[in-house]
């Protein structure tokens, strides 16, 4: 499967939240435009070994931008009330196959993926860990993180790109400096 949308926030929630690329930027970039998008995440990030094909993409995204205020601190009632009921939904269950292999099932896939999600976010602020998230420090990016360096003091959300990116920053700055 080809890797289509971002993962490594170090929680499902964190991952789901990415969704909204480069959020609150001239380039924000909208990942789950339709329903297909939305079953294409959970194919790729989701639990379960048959494709999910979701009727619709607004849950999802009334989701997400409720765990986002929620891990922003600028949590609404109403983004409040909505995290309660995706949260109250059923999650998946686990099967043993014939053969010995663990799958998971649930009669409504996509809602059973946005409990898992909205759950895990509801679990991250109210735990110790929440002290840990952080707001990538690219300046395009701006996605949420978990911090899971010894120190606390990791600043970007990949180092691959967004610390790869400021390091080629401050390089060129110097050197146009120097030069």
């Amino acid at each position: 499967m080809t890797e289509r949308f971002r993962s490594g926030a170090g929680r499902p929630c964190l991952d789901f939240v990415r969704t909204l690329r480069y959020r609150g930027t001239p380039t924000e970039t909208e990942e789950l435009p339709d329903a297909a998008a939305w079953g294409a995440w959970i194919d790729q990030l989701g639990p379960f070994s048959a494709p999910v094909r979701p009727a619709g993409v607004a849950d999802a995204r009334a989701a997400r931008e409720a765990i986002h205020e929620l891990l922003t601190g600028s949590l609404r009632p109403s983004s409040r009330q909505r995290l309660n009921r995706f949260a109250a939904l059923p999650v998946p269950a686990p099967s043993l196959t014939p053969s010995g292999e663990l799958r998971w099932q649930a009669e409504d896939p996509a809602a059973a993926m946005l409990a898992l999600l909205t759950r895990d976010a509801l679990e991250l602020a109210t735990s110790r860990e929440f002290a840990r998230v952080r707001r990538c420090a690219g300046p395009a990016c701006g996605a949420l993180f978990l911090d899971t360096s010894r120190p606390g003091t990791r600043r970007w959300c990949s180092m691959e790109i967004c610390g790869n990116q400021a390091k080629k920053s401050t390089y060129r700055a110097k050197a146009t400096a120097q030069g």
